[in-house]
C-alpha cells in the first residue's frame, strides 16, 4: 500500500516504513504528525483518487531529526559589467519516518465513461460534493506578517494561530531563510506573542501591541 501525499508543499510517494527528507517542519524532533492532503491510495491495487484530496485519509508520521541540506552554490554573472556574485545556501530539512497510511472514510475513484454508463441507473443522482476543508487562521492579522509570507508559513505547516504561538522565531526564521521567495528579512521575534493573543481572542490586547510595534518589530 502506498499513497501521495503533499508534505509541506511538496508531493511524496510514501509507504510504511518509509523515510523521507522534507521541508523543515515546525514539530519537535521525537513528535508525532498527521498529514491529511491524501492525493492518491492505492491498496494492492485499488486505486482511489481525491478531489483533490481524499476525505477521511491521512498519513502519520515522526519526526527523526532537523537538519540541513548539502551546500548549494549560486553564482552569477554579467559579461563587461564587471558583476559577480556567490552566494551559498543549505536547505533546512526534517527527516520523517512514515508510521502509517489510513483510509478510513476515503471513496474509490470514479469508473471510466463507458463503465459509468452500464453500471450508474439513468435516474441516479449525483453525488453530492465533498465539504470543503476547514481552512486555517488568517495569519495577515500578524504585524510583519504579509501574503507572500503567510503562504511560506502555511506551506510549512504553520496555518494556525496556536501553531505559530508554539513555534519559537529562530524555527520561523530558519524557514523564511530556506524560502524561495524574498522573505529573509522579516523580522519574527514578537510574531509568536501576537498569534497567542490572536489564538485567545484577545484582539483588543494584540491592537493594542500592534500599535507599539513598527512593521512587527519592537521599537
Amino acid at each position: 500500500m502506498y499513497a501521495i501525499v503533499e508534505i509541506a508543499g511538496q508531493q511524496f510517494k510514501v509507504s510504511k516504513d518509509q523515510k523521507v527528507f522534507v521541508h523543515r517542519l515546525s514539530e519537535d524532533e521525537g513528535s508525532k504528525v498527521t498529514f491529511d492532503k491524501v492525493l492518491l491510495l492505492d491498496d494492492n491495487g485499488t486505486v482511489t483518487l481525491g478531489a483533490p484530496a481524499i476525505e477521511g485519509a491521512s498519513v502519520e508520521a515522526k519526526v527523526l531529526s532537523h537538519l540541513k541540506g548539502d551546500k548549494v552554490i549560486v553564482f552569477k554573472k554579467k559579461r563587461r559589467k564587471g558583476y559577480k556574485k556567490k552566494n551559498g545556501h543549505r536547505q533546512s530539512l526534517s527527516q520523517i519516518v512514515i508510521e502509517g497510511i489510513l483510509s478510513s472514510g476515503s471513496k474509490k475513484a470514479a469508473p471510466k465513461k463507458e463503465e459509468a454508463k452500464k453500471e450508474t441507473p439513468a435516474a441516479e443522482t449525483k453525488a453530492p460534493k465533498a465539504k470543503a476543508a476547514k481552512k486555517g487562521d488568517d495569519l495577515k492579522l500578524i504585524e510583519g506578517v504579509g501574503p507572500v509570507a503567510a503562504k511560506v508559513l502555511v506551506d510549512a505547516g504553520i496555518d494556525t494561530f496556536a501553531k505559530m504561538a508554539k513555534t519559537s522565531a529562530e524555527s520561523v526564521k530558519e524557514i523564511l531563510d530556506a524560502a524561495e521567495a524574498k522573505v529573509q528579512h522579516l523580522d519574527p521575534t514578537t510574531w509568536a506573542q501576537q498569534a497567542q493573543l490572536a489564538a485567545d481572542g484577545k484582539m483588543d490586547e494584540l491592537k493594542k501591541l500592534q500599535d507599539e510595534l513598527n512593521g512587527g518589530k519592537a521599537v
